[in-house]
């Protein structure tokens, strides 16, 4: 059984998550969304309600699993048995922020990245994007699911 693992933050889990997500799930048996803590990042939405929202979004697909990831990556995907590491890209600079942790993460745990070219429809969607335009009010609701748009402005309410 073949088993991927696609990292990321998730904050929020967007329309781009999900087309990569469901299209790594036809080269896989199994996939797990791998819900990050990025110390680089200050999240909007707390660990557990980005799992929360990331299971609602593939809740149909029972080869989809959501995880928190509790360390480094290289240790989470060879615990797991994971046989690749996924990423969408939506352009260059994606590869070229991804590229040095793929070369890592191989290095630690010697599983290979495989990258997905995201669905040019979606390639404007970024969760930080999201969470921008939501800030400011405008619509999200094609860009994120509806559970994952009440979350946003939620969020962003409560922080006022």
């Amino acid at each position: 059984m073949s088993l991927a693992v696609c990292p990321g933050s998730f904050d929020p889990v967007t329309l781009g998550h999900v087309d990569v997500v469901r299209r790594a799930r036809t080269m896989f048996d199994e996939v797990v969304v791998a819900v990050a803590r990025n110390s680089a990042k200050s999240p909007l939405l707390d660990v557990e309600r980005r799992v929360a929202l990331a299971r609602g979004a593939f809740a149909d697909d029972a080869g989809i699993r959501v995880e928190v990831v509790p360390g480094l990556l290289a240790d989470f995907v060879r615990d797991v048995g994971a046989s690749a590491v996924v990423k969408g890209l939506r352009g260059g600079a994606d590869f070229d922020g991804e590229l040095p942790m793929a070369l890592m993460n191989r290095h630690l745990s010697g599983v290979e990245t495989v990258f997905v070219v995201g669905d040019p429809a979606l390639a404007h969607i970024a969760s930080s994007l999201v969470k921008d335009v939501a800030r400011h009010g405008g619509p999200v609701g094609d860009l994120v699911g509806s559970e994952v748009e009440a979350a946003v402005r939620e969020a962003l309410a409560a922080r006022g």
